[in-house]
């Protein structure tokens, strides 16, 4: 039990400070990067609460997603000459341990069963249908709203 208390409490400092990555570096690809560690821990972390098809489904949207941001990151965004120095990604890793140290020390006990008397495994599956659905919906969204930007950018260049 103490073993997958610190497994999973390790898997979510990796994706916090995973997130924090992509949110403030400052190169794309770099962001796109840490962004996929973001999903990955995501997907572990479902994996390890015995979500098995929620890690899978996570992982899938996770690298469609990706795919999506790295194309169109390359091709929208100019190349800077400034890159993020070792300071800059040091503190952030560090801002996003110390975000992680009260969910560490102030750890609450997992239980098996969530306030509706159904287990982890089956509210993922039975309760979040609209947000799944929700979920599909942004990506799409994302993905036309790239696509109409490249559309018009090719547009111009002609």
């Amino acid at each position: 039990m103490i073993l997958e208390t610190v497994a999973l409490e390790l898997v979510a400092v990796g994706l916090v400070i995973s997130a924090c990555l992509a949110i403030f570096l400052e190169e794309a690809v770099h962001s796109v990067v840490a962004l996929a560690g973001a999903f990955f821990f995501a997907a572990l972390l479902f994996l390890l609460n015995g979500a098995v098809f929620v890690a899978i489904f996570q992982f899938a949207v996770g690298v469609g997603t990706l795919a999506v941001l790295f194309l169109s990151g390359e091709m929208l965004t100019e190349k800077f000459k400034k890159k993020t120095s070792l300071r800059t990604a040091l503190t952030v890793l560090v801002a996003g341990a110390f975000l992680c140290l009260p969910a560490i020390f102030l750890s609450i006990p997992v239980s098996t069963a969530t306030g509706y008397g159904v287990s982890f495994e089956e509210s993922l599956w039975s309760l979040r249908a609209p947000d799944i659905v929700l979920q599909g919906l942004v990506i799409m969204v994302v993905a036309i709203g790239i696509a109409i930007v490249l559309h018009d950018k090719k547009k111009g260049e002609t």
